[in-house]
């Protein structure tokens, strides 16, 4: 693990993927909310995390980011749906299946047709002209296609402020759980914030891609990516106090996986 490799006094004030050296590793920002509500945070912040990895590994600064498809995990029911799920599960479909490129498959912010299971044509697909009539999905235009996919070898939980620093540092973003709260969510415009609550009960999953030491006052401070669109917060962003009781549980359960395009030996004997 990356806490048990690297010095702990070697950790740094700060460490932000989104500014390493001027080069930004991150996948882009999204909002689950359209078009249409779905609650699949599950989904985004899991993947987007995954995504930037790869981003990280292929270090190309002339490359395309790579971005991943979180509405195939929904169609595959890979940990849940658009009803809410399970962020652990994302990264056990990483390890056995292997996700696809964003391009594969819309964010559509729906669940599939639930007589029907995750079919080929619901993962990666192509299709045809005339254009679609409002209201239908005309799949009968559509064929499913080969693509690459996207793996972890190896996931694991991630908690506490110095796993957390050290997983970020030597292998990128991890998505971890908060409790998003009617305050968080409606009034959050930029800054540290802060919110007590005694015992978080986590109901939101999102990405953690760096932390920070305001220079003014000290405070330590992570910095989160969410994904409720660029309108949210700072451009998507937001920022939360390290090791405290108002940072809505944030250090309590996160997960990481190391990316990779062959997959584990193990899931292929699986």
């Amino acid at each position: 693990m990356a806490w048990e490799t690297i010095d702990l006094n070697d950790i740094p004030a700060g460490h932000d993927w989104r500014n390493v050296e001027g080069v930004n590793y991150l996948s882009w920002n999204k909002n689950q909310h359209v078009p249409e509500y779905c609650g699949s945070c599950w989904a985004q912040g899991t993947t987007s995390s995954i995504a930037d990895r790869f981003n990280i590994m292929l270090g190309d600064k002339s490359a395309t980011p790579v971005g991943l498809s979180a509405q195939v995990i929904v169609n595959c029911h890979a940990g849940g749906d658009c009803n809410g799920g399970e962020p652990g599960s994302v990264y056990e479909y990483a390890f056995t299946t292997g996700i696809p490129h964003s391009s594969c498959e819309q964010y559509d912010a729906d669940n599939l047709d639930p007589t029907k299971g995750c079919e080929p044509i619901d993962i990666c697909r192509d299709c045809t002209w005339p254009p679609c009539p409002v209201g239908e999905k005309c799949l009968d235009k559509c064929w499913a296609v080969d693509y690459k996919k996207h793996y972890v070898t190896h996931y694991y939980g991630v908690a506490g402020a110095t796993q957390m620093k050290a997983e970020l540092l030597k292998n990128g973003p991890i998505s971890c759980g908060i409790q998003a709260t009617d305050k968080f969510e409606t009034t959050y415009k930029g800054g540290i914030y802060n919110e007590f609550i005694a015992k978080p009960e986590l109901n939101h999953e999102i990405a953690v891609v760096g932390w920070g030491t305001d220079e003014a006052t000290g405070q330590e401070y992570w910095v989160g990516r969410n994904s409720w669109g660029t309108f949210w917060g700072d451009y998507g962003f937001f920022y939360m106090p390290i090791g405290t009781e108002t940072n809505l549980g944030i250090e309590l359960d996160c997960t990481a996986g190391i990316p990779s395009f062959e997959p584990h030996p193990e899931s292929v004997a699986a």
